[in-house]
Protein backbone atom coordinates (compact mmCIF):
# COMPACT_ATOMS: atom_id res chain seq x y z
CA UNK A 1 0.00 0.00 0.00
CA UNK A 2 1.18 3.85 -1.04
CA UNK A 3 0.76 6.37 1.14
CA UNK A 4 1.93 10.09 0.56
CA UNK A 5 4.29 11.56 2.92
CA UNK A 6 1.68 13.22 4.48
CA UNK A 7 -0.50 10.61 5.32
CA UNK A 8 2.15 8.47 6.20
CA UNK A 9 3.66 10.84 9.03
CA UNK A 10 0.53 11.30 10.48
CA UNK A 11 -0.12 7.06 10.52
CA UNK A 12 3.81 6.99 11.84
CA UNK A 13 2.71 9.56 14.68
CA UNK A 14 -0.77 7.98 15.78
CA UNK A 15 0.96 4.55 15.84
CA UNK A 16 4.52 5.66 17.68
CA UNK A 17 1.74 8.14 20.03
CA UNK A 18 -0.79 5.07 20.91
CA UNK A 19 2.42 2.79 21.72
CA UNK A 20 3.62 5.54 24.06
CA UNK A 21 0.42 6.42 26.52
CA UNK A 22 -2.43 3.85 25.04
CA UNK A 23 -4.84 7.22 24.60
CA UNK A 24 -6.42 7.84 21.28
CA UNK A 25 -4.40 10.06 19.57
CA UNK A 26 -6.36 12.99 18.25
CA UNK A 27 -5.26 15.59 15.47
CA UNK A 28 -4.80 18.28 18.24
CA UNK A 29 -2.10 16.13 19.46
CA UNK A 30 -0.61 15.79 15.98
CA UNK A 31 -0.25 19.84 15.53
CA UNK A 32 0.88 20.25 18.51
CA UNK A 33 3.50 17.54 18.87
CA UNK A 34 4.49 16.37 15.28
CA UNK A 35 6.16 19.51 13.08
CA UNK A 36 3.76 18.17 10.17
CA UNK A 37 3.25 22.01 8.77
CA UNK A 38 -0.26 21.86 8.38
CA UNK A 39 -3.92 22.65 9.83
CA UNK A 40 -5.71 20.31 13.06
CA UNK A 41 -8.46 20.57 9.92
CA UNK A 42 -6.28 19.08 7.49
CA UNK A 43 -5.14 16.35 9.63
CA UNK A 44 -8.77 15.28 10.21
CA UNK A 45 -9.25 14.91 6.96
CA UNK A 46 -5.93 13.06 6.09
CA UNK A 47 -6.93 10.66 9.21
CA UNK A 48 -10.74 9.90 7.80
CA UNK A 49 -8.70 8.85 4.60
CA UNK A 50 -6.71 6.42 6.92
CA UNK A 51 -9.60 4.97 8.50
CA UNK A 52 -11.37 4.54 5.21
CA UNK A 53 -8.24 2.01 4.09
CA UNK A 54 -8.70 0.51 7.48
CA UNK A 55 -5.03 1.71 9.21
CA UNK A 56 -6.50 3.43 11.77
CA UNK A 57 -10.03 3.00 13.80
CA UNK A 58 -12.06 5.43 16.39
CA UNK A 59 -13.68 3.58 19.29
CA UNK A 60 -15.65 6.98 20.45
CA UNK A 61 -17.44 9.33 17.98
CA UNK A 62 -15.89 11.59 19.89
CA UNK A 63 -12.52 10.30 20.61
CA UNK A 64 -9.08 10.00 18.51
CA UNK A 65 -8.15 7.15 16.39
CA UNK A 66 -5.86 4.33 17.51
CA UNK A 67 -4.51 1.80 15.06
CA UNK A 68 -5.86 -1.09 13.57
CA UNK A 69 -3.93 -4.66 13.07
CA UNK A 70 -3.14 -3.34 9.06
CA UNK A 71 -1.66 -0.15 10.55
CA UNK A 72 0.81 -1.68 12.72
CA UNK A 73 2.11 -4.07 10.35
CA UNK A 74 2.08 -1.21 7.89
CA UNK A 75 4.16 0.71 10.46
CA UNK A 76 6.21 -2.62 11.32
CA UNK A 77 7.09 -3.52 8.10
CA UNK A 78 7.58 -0.22 6.53
CA UNK A 79 7.57 2.35 8.71
CA UNK A 80 9.89 1.03 11.92
CA UNK A 81 13.37 2.20 12.41
CA UNK A 82 15.95 -0.13 14.02
CA UNK A 83 16.80 0.05 17.84
CA UNK A 84 19.90 -0.23 18.92
CA UNK A 85 20.40 -1.36 22.47
CA UNK A 86 21.90 0.46 25.00
CA UNK A 87 25.72 -0.13 26.74
CA UNK A 88 23.83 -1.07 30.10
CA UNK A 89 20.96 -3.01 28.37
CA UNK A 90 24.25 -4.98 26.06
CA UNK A 91 25.95 -5.72 29.49
CA UNK A 92 22.85 -6.75 31.18
CA UNK A 93 22.05 -9.48 28.56
CA UNK A 94 25.95 -10.66 28.21
CA UNK A 95 26.41 -11.26 32.03
CA UNK A 96 23.37 -13.29 32.12
CA UNK A 97 24.82 -15.68 28.77
CA UNK A 98 27.95 -16.07 30.51
CA UNK A 99 26.90 -16.42 34.03
CA UNK A 100 25.19 -19.50 33.00
CA UNK A 101 26.13 -20.82 29.93
CA UNK A 102 26.95 -23.83 31.13
CA UNK A 103 24.18 -24.24 33.42
CA UNK A 104 21.08 -24.51 30.79
CA UNK A 105 17.94 -24.49 33.14
CA UNK A 106 19.35 -21.38 34.88
CA UNK A 107 20.19 -20.19 31.53
CA UNK A 108 16.74 -20.03 29.72
CA UNK A 109 15.23 -18.91 33.32
CA UNK A 110 17.34 -16.11 33.93
CA UNK A 111 17.15 -15.12 30.00
CA UNK A 112 13.35 -14.81 30.67
CA UNK A 113 13.58 -13.19 33.54
CA UNK A 114 15.71 -10.52 31.72
CA UNK A 115 13.96 -9.68 28.74
CA UNK A 116 10.75 -9.47 30.66
CA UNK A 117 12.66 -7.05 33.22
CA UNK A 118 13.86 -5.37 30.15
CA UNK A 119 10.60 -4.50 28.18
CA UNK A 120 7.75 -5.25 30.84
CA UNK A 121 6.21 -8.09 28.80
CA UNK A 122 5.82 -11.49 29.41
CA UNK A 123 8.28 -13.70 28.04
CA UNK A 124 8.16 -17.69 26.96
CA UNK A 125 11.49 -19.69 26.19
CA UNK A 126 11.45 -22.98 25.31
CA UNK A 127 14.40 -25.15 26.07
CA UNK A 128 16.44 -25.95 23.43
CA UNK A 129 15.33 -29.48 21.46
CA UNK A 130 18.05 -31.65 18.97
CA UNK A 131 16.56 -32.30 15.92
CA UNK A 132 15.39 -35.97 15.50
CA UNK A 133 18.01 -37.75 14.58
CA UNK A 134 18.65 -39.91 12.00
CA UNK A 135 19.19 -43.85 12.64
CA UNK A 136 22.86 -45.19 10.64
CA UNK A 137 22.69 -48.55 12.23
CA UNK A 138 20.88 -50.59 15.14
CA UNK A 139 23.00 -53.72 16.81
CA UNK A 140 21.11 -56.36 18.92
CA UNK A 141 22.92 -57.76 22.00
CA UNK A 142 22.11 -60.30 24.55
CA UNK A 143 22.07 -59.25 27.93
CA UNK A 144 20.44 -62.25 29.32
CA UNK A 145 17.39 -64.87 28.96
CA UNK A 146 15.26 -62.22 28.55
CA UNK A 147 16.26 -59.55 27.61
CA UNK A 148 18.53 -57.82 24.76
CA UNK A 149 20.49 -54.66 24.32
CA UNK A 150 19.43 -52.53 21.06
CA UNK A 151 22.75 -50.68 20.25
CA UNK A 152 21.78 -47.65 18.36
CA UNK A 153 24.02 -45.55 16.31
CA UNK A 154 22.78 -42.05 14.83
CA UNK A 155 24.09 -40.02 11.44
CA UNK A 156 25.66 -37.73 14.27
CA UNK A 157 27.63 -40.63 15.85
CA UNK A 158 25.79 -40.50 19.12
CA UNK A 159 25.05 -43.95 20.73
CA UNK A 160 21.98 -45.05 22.58
CA UNK A 161 21.37 -48.03 24.08
CA UNK A 162 18.04 -49.31 25.09
CA UNK A 163 16.88 -52.65 26.92
CA UNK A 164 14.69 -54.74 25.48
CA UNK A 165 12.14 -57.32 27.22
CA UNK A 166 11.58 -60.99 25.31
CA UNK A 167 9.79 -63.88 25.47
CA UNK A 168 11.97 -66.09 23.45
CA UNK A 169 15.81 -67.41 23.72
CA UNK A 170 17.59 -65.91 21.12
CA UNK A 171 20.79 -67.08 19.76
CA UNK A 172 23.58 -65.12 18.28
CA UNK A 173 22.37 -66.10 15.07
CA UNK A 174 19.02 -64.92 15.40
CA UNK A 175 20.21 -61.17 16.78
CA UNK A 176 22.35 -61.22 13.42
CA UNK A 177 19.26 -62.09 11.61
CA UNK A 178 17.02 -59.76 13.16
CA UNK A 179 19.47 -56.95 13.03
CA UNK A 180 20.00 -57.34 9.59
CA UNK A 181 15.85 -56.76 9.13
CA UNK A 182 16.21 -53.89 11.16
CA UNK A 183 18.84 -51.93 9.52
CA UNK A 184 16.67 -52.74 6.39
CA UNK A 185 13.95 -51.17 7.40
CA UNK A 186 16.02 -47.85 8.45
CA UNK A 187 17.56 -47.91 5.15
CA UNK A 188 14.03 -47.87 3.54
CA UNK A 189 11.82 -46.21 5.50
CA UNK A 190 11.55 -43.51 7.91
CA UNK A 191 10.68 -43.89 11.48
CA UNK A 192 7.04 -42.85 11.18
CA UNK A 193 6.44 -45.41 7.85
CA UNK A 194 8.11 -48.38 9.85
CA UNK A 195 5.38 -47.63 12.89
CA UNK A 196 2.45 -48.10 10.31
CA UNK A 197 4.34 -50.89 8.39
CA UNK A 198 4.11 -52.75 12.08
CA UNK A 199 0.74 -51.15 13.23
CA UNK A 200 -0.90 -52.64 9.88
CA UNK A 201 0.32 -56.62 10.97
CA UNK A 202 -2.22 -58.20 13.28
CA UNK A 203 -0.21 -61.24 13.68
CA UNK A 204 3.70 -61.06 13.91
CA UNK A 205 6.16 -63.82 13.51
CA UNK A 206 8.79 -64.33 16.38
CA UNK A 207 11.56 -62.16 14.94
CA UNK A 208 8.92 -59.39 13.94
CA UNK A 209 7.52 -59.30 17.29
CA UNK A 210 11.48 -58.66 18.84
CA UNK A 211 11.14 -56.06 15.71
CA UNK A 212 8.44 -54.18 16.75
CA UNK A 213 9.65 -54.57 20.86
CA UNK A 214 12.97 -52.57 19.42
CA UNK A 215 11.02 -50.24 17.38
CA UNK A 216 9.00 -49.22 20.45
CA UNK A 217 11.51 -48.18 22.86
CA UNK A 218 12.52 -45.77 20.15
CA UNK A 219 9.84 -44.44 19.85
CA UNK A 220 8.97 -43.85 23.26
CA UNK A 221 12.40 -42.29 23.40
CA UNK A 222 11.74 -39.90 20.84
CA UNK A 223 8.35 -38.91 22.71
CA UNK A 224 10.12 -38.75 25.75
CA UNK A 225 13.03 -36.46 24.00
CA UNK A 226 9.60 -34.23 21.98
CA UNK A 227 8.19 -33.61 25.77
CA UNK A 228 9.46 -29.83 25.18
CA UNK A 229 10.11 -27.22 28.77
CA UNK A 230 8.95 -24.04 29.05
CA UNK A 231 10.31 -20.91 31.08
CA UNK A 232 8.27 -18.21 31.41
CA UNK A 233 8.36 -14.89 33.20
CA UNK A 234 6.73 -11.27 33.33
CA UNK A 235 3.21 -13.45 32.60
CA UNK A 236 1.48 -10.78 35.35
CA UNK A 237 3.09 -7.67 33.70
CA UNK A 238 0.03 -8.10 31.31
CA UNK A 239 -2.23 -6.45 34.14
CA UNK A 240 -0.23 -3.37 33.90
CA UNK A 241 -1.65 -2.60 30.35
CA UNK A 242 -5.10 -0.50 30.25
CA UNK A 243 -6.19 -2.98 28.06
CA UNK A 244 -6.45 -5.82 30.17
CA UNK A 245 -6.91 -3.83 33.45
CA UNK A 246 -10.27 -5.89 33.51
CA UNK A 247 -9.33 -9.40 35.02
CA UNK A 248 -12.41 -11.04 32.59
CA UNK A 249 -10.28 -10.00 29.46
CA UNK A 250 -7.15 -10.67 31.01
CA UNK A 251 -8.24 -14.02 32.08
CA UNK A 252 -7.91 -16.12 28.76
CA UNK A 253 -4.29 -14.38 28.24
CA UNK A 254 -3.52 -16.01 31.41
CA UNK A 255 -5.32 -19.24 30.78
CA UNK A 256 -3.59 -19.35 27.36
CA UNK A 257 0.07 -19.06 28.68
CA UNK A 258 -0.43 -21.38 31.51
CA UNK A 259 -0.86 -24.53 29.18
CA UNK A 260 1.97 -25.77 27.50
CA UNK A 261 0.11 -27.15 24.43
CA UNK A 262 -0.48 -23.76 23.87
CA UNK A 263 2.48 -22.42 24.77
CA UNK A 264 3.90 -25.08 21.83
CA UNK A 265 1.57 -23.11 19.37
CA UNK A 266 2.20 -19.43 20.18
CA UNK A 267 5.82 -20.68 19.71
CA UNK A 268 5.67 -22.81 16.65
CA UNK A 269 6.87 -21.60 13.40
CA UNK A 270 4.18 -20.16 11.19
CA UNK A 271 6.35 -20.52 7.73
CA UNK A 272 9.28 -17.44 7.98
CA UNK A 273 12.65 -18.26 7.95
CA UNK A 274 14.70 -19.37 10.67
CA UNK A 275 16.54 -17.36 12.46
CA UNK A 276 14.45 -14.69 11.84
CA UNK A 277 12.55 -11.99 13.79
CA UNK A 278 8.80 -13.32 13.30
CA UNK A 279 6.11 -10.80 14.58
CA UNK A 280 2.64 -11.46 14.89
CA UNK A 281 0.32 -8.77 15.39
CA UNK A 282 -3.88 -9.24 16.92
CA UNK A 283 -6.00 -11.06 14.21
CA UNK A 284 -2.78 -12.81 12.68
CA UNK A 285 -2.50 -15.43 15.36
CA UNK A 286 -4.24 -18.59 15.15
CA UNK A 287 -5.18 -18.76 18.76
CA UNK A 288 -8.48 -17.02 19.62
CA UNK A 289 -7.63 -15.89 22.84
CA UNK A 290 -4.53 -13.76 21.74
CA UNK A 291 -6.79 -11.91 19.05
CA UNK A 292 -5.60 -8.51 21.00
CA UNK A 293 -2.25 -9.20 21.57
CA UNK A 294 0.81 -9.92 19.31
CA UNK A 295 4.08 -11.82 19.72
CA UNK A 296 7.53 -11.48 18.96
CA UNK A 297 9.80 -14.42 18.77
CA UNK A 298 12.91 -16.20 16.77
CA UNK A 299 14.89 -19.10 17.13
CA UNK A 300 18.21 -19.59 18.74
CA UNK A 301 20.57 -22.36 18.53
CA UNK A 302 22.68 -24.07 21.56
CA UNK A 303 25.44 -27.06 20.43
CA UNK A 304 23.01 -27.90 17.55
CA UNK A 305 20.00 -27.77 19.77
CA UNK A 306 16.60 -25.27 19.17
CA UNK A 307 14.65 -23.42 20.71
CA UNK A 308 12.23 -20.13 20.50
CA UNK A 309 12.20 -16.87 22.68
CA UNK A 310 9.09 -14.95 22.37
CA UNK A 311 7.81 -11.94 23.62
CA UNK A 312 4.06 -11.32 24.43
CA UNK A 313 2.34 -7.80 24.85
CA UNK A 314 -1.13 -6.21 23.82
CA UNK A 315 -1.20 -5.02 20.06
CA UNK A 316 0.54 -1.53 21.24
CA UNK A 317 4.10 -2.87 21.97
CA UNK A 318 6.99 -1.27 21.12
CA UNK A 319 7.62 -3.80 18.56
CA UNK A 320 10.85 -1.93 18.05
CA UNK A 321 12.32 -2.91 21.64
CA UNK A 322 11.26 -6.23 21.63
CA UNK A 323 12.92 -6.69 18.19
CA UNK A 324 15.78 -5.35 19.31
CA UNK A 325 16.35 -7.11 22.89
CA UNK A 326 15.88 -10.80 20.92
CA UNK A 327 18.16 -9.84 18.57
CA UNK A 328 20.10 -9.21 21.65
CA UNK A 329 20.15 -12.09 23.23
CA UNK A 330 20.66 -14.58 20.41
CA UNK A 331 23.35 -12.26 19.44
CA UNK A 332 25.37 -12.93 23.02
CA UNK A 333 24.71 -16.76 23.13
CA UNK A 334 25.72 -16.76 20.04
CA UNK A 335 29.20 -14.67 20.71
CA UNK A 336 29.77 -16.58 24.01
CA UNK A 337 29.50 -19.95 22.39
CA UNK A 338 32.01 -19.08 19.50
CA UNK A 339 34.27 -17.70 22.46
CA UNK A 340 34.10 -20.86 24.57
CA UNK A 341 34.42 -23.06 21.25
CA UNK A 342 37.71 -21.18 20.57
CA UNK A 343 39.40 -21.11 23.61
Amino acid sequence: MNLNERKTKILEAIVTGYIETGEPIGSRTIAKNYDLGISSATIRNEMSDLEELGLITQLHTSSGRIPSDKGYRLYVDNLMGHRDLTEEETSFLQNVVINNINHMDYLMEQTAKALSMLTNYPTIISKPKVEEEKIKHIQLVVLDETSIIAVIVTENKNVKNHIIPVDQNLSVQDLISISSAINSLVEKYSLEEIKSLIDEKDILTDAEQVISKVFSEIFKANKEEEDLKFYTSGINNILDFKEFSNIEKAKPVFQYLEEKEMLVDILSNNGENNNSIQILIGGENTIEGLKDCSIVKTEYKIAGAKGTIGIIAPTRMDYAKAVSVLEGIVKNINNVLKTLSSD
